[in-house]
């Protein structure tokens, strides 16, 4: 069995960068034991690793001519599985090359239903090339299926995994802290996180607050004045822009409390499990994936104004017993739940059932437009 696996635009593999997308496939890609049948292909950049076969393509290249570059990757590979990672369009250009092989749309983001007919034909025709449509929560995928019902037979998760030991720290030696690790966007509560922050640190003068902040320079018009609203805590406060990976681990673990306010279903939220790993407390909007990735060991708060998220913050703040029952309970859980080993053997059991299947019936189980348009509000089974 011969697998490729082929990463976005952007992504380098890098071990330094504090790209979660890249920190799952490199977690689960540790503890495959399918990880010798698999070429990554990425952009170059990054240096080559002895465990991982990885072919790589000049950076920097538009769509369309990178899309010609891993394809010339592939057609020497002849893979048996192709499985792309984010990007559906590219993904499905690619993928409409190589009709002999199965391929994967591995998404680590929701997939958003259609907001016209027009965008339905051209989102269904994109996806009707996959073979089967991967999520990294169960919440994703059924809110794809309810979307996208003639397509919900080949929808499977595999939630993301997190790498505990390389995040863990002692739930009770914690500094007074409290932590918003995110993209630096609305979407993410930031807004709200700076408003209830503020209150917070007005009422305890013994606390303080860290941010973590994602993607800073495409995001930093909008997120500048919250940023600059916090400059009065002075060194009570620390902003890490655009931060490393290592940086964001060094601080999640120094961190007491961790807040992930997302006004979206996210499709898991790999910042809480991160928080939970590191093991701090953590505050979360509960939407999406959110709930898988914590079950019952977070505090959820409604995120429509900043007045429950300030509530929650005080409540820790106030409640070190609460606050260490969850810090515990949640890096337990993780490591049990969300652990690499359990999450790649997932993975290595779909990639198997895929390879099993012979070429005639991937063919019969193609779903052409216009049979497979969206139809809102059935509820299919998923399969798994």
């Amino acid at each position: 069995m011969r697998i490729a696996v082929v990463l976005p635009r952007g992504c380098s593999y890098c071990p330094d960068k504090a790209n979660s997308m890249e920190t799952v496939v490199r977690t689960l890609s540790a503890h495959s034991r399918l990880n010798r049948s698999v070429t990554l292909i990425c952009d170059a950049g990054a240096t080559p690793r002895a465990d991982l076969n990885m072919l790589t393509v000049p950076a920097g290249l538009g769509r369309k001519a990178r899309n010609e570059a891993v394809a010339t990757i592939l057609k020497a590979l002849s893979p048996d599985i192709v499985e792309y990672h984010q990007q559906l369009k590219a993904a499905s250009e690619l993928a409409r090359q190589f009709p002999n092989a199965t391929h994967v749309l591995y998404r680590h983001t929701r997939i958003k239903p259609a907001k016209n007919p027009i965008e339905a034909f051209r989102y269904g025709r994109r996806l009707a090339r996959f073979d089967r449509l991967v999520f990294v929560s169960q919440a994703a995928g059924q809110e794809f299926a309810t979307d996208y019902p003639r397509l919900a037979g080949r929808v499977s998760s595999v939630c993301n995994p997190i790498e505990v030991e390389g995040w863990r720290a002692s739930p009770e030696a914690r500094e007074n802290l409290i932590l918003f690790s995110g993209r630096a966007m609305r979407d993410k509560g930031l807004d709200l996180f700076c408003a209830a922050l503020s209150e917070t640190l007005d009422r305890h003068h013994d606390w303080r607050g860290a941010l973590m902040l994602g993607d800073w320079e495409k995001h930093q018009a909008w997120a500048e004045p919250l940023v600059q609203a916090l400059d009065r805590f002075g060194d009570r406060v620390e902003i890490h822009k655009s931060a490393s990976l290592a940086e964001v681990r060094d601080v999640t673990r120094r961190a007491a409390i961790a807040v992930t306010p997302s006004r979206v279903r996210e499709a898991l939220g790999l910042a809480a499990l991160e928080a939970h790993a590191a093991g701090a407390a953590l505050i979360s909007s509960g939407r999406g994936g959110l709930r898988e990735a914590s079950g019952e060991h977070a505090v959820y708060v409604e995120v429509e104004d900043a007045a429950p998220l300030t509530a929650a913050m005080n409540r820790l703040v106030e409640d070190p017993a609460e606050r260490l029952a969850l810090a515990r309970g949640g890096q337990d859980f993780v490591e049990r739940v969300h652990s690499p080993v359990a999450r790649a053997a997932e993975l290595d059991a779909l990639r198997e059932a895929l390879a099993d299947r012979s070429l005639s019936n991937r063919a019969a189980s193609k779903v052409h437009w216009p049979w497979f348009l969206p139809r809102h509000g059935s509820q299919p089974r998923l399969q798994g």
